[in-house]
């Protein structure tokens, strides 16, 4: 199994906008991801709503995890978006794809 502990990096903490684009990526990987605070209960890093239960403010340390021959690489993806400050204007909406000029 793969695991790997992070730290939340948006000021919000998992909460949100944060908790939406987490849930999302976790989605698209080819394995379920969970995650789950250091000796707590381990919950589907691919619902919103279990990350906004999670309760996870910015700075607290969360476990995920993952099994499979991909399990590295889906853990990998996910925390790359947890330790992200997802509360910052300059991030797109969705990081793995550009934002899309308006055409107002």
């Amino acid at each position: 199994m793969a695991q790997q502990r992070v730290i939340v990096g948006s000021r919000s903490g998992l909460h949100a906008r944060p908790a939406v684009l987490v849930a999302e990526a976790a989605a698209r990987q080819p394995v379920p991801v969970s995650i789950g605070r250091p000796g707590g209960p381990v919950l589907n890093a691919a619902s919103t709503l279990a990350l906004m239960t999670l309760g996870a403010k910015a700075g607290d340390e969360v476990v995920l995890s993952a099994e499979g021959d991909e399990g590295e690489a889906a853990v990998a993806a996910v925390a790359a978006l947890v330790e992200a400050d997802l509360d910052d204007p300059g991030q797109p909406s969705r990081p793995d794809k550009p934002e899309q000029p308006s055409h107002a």
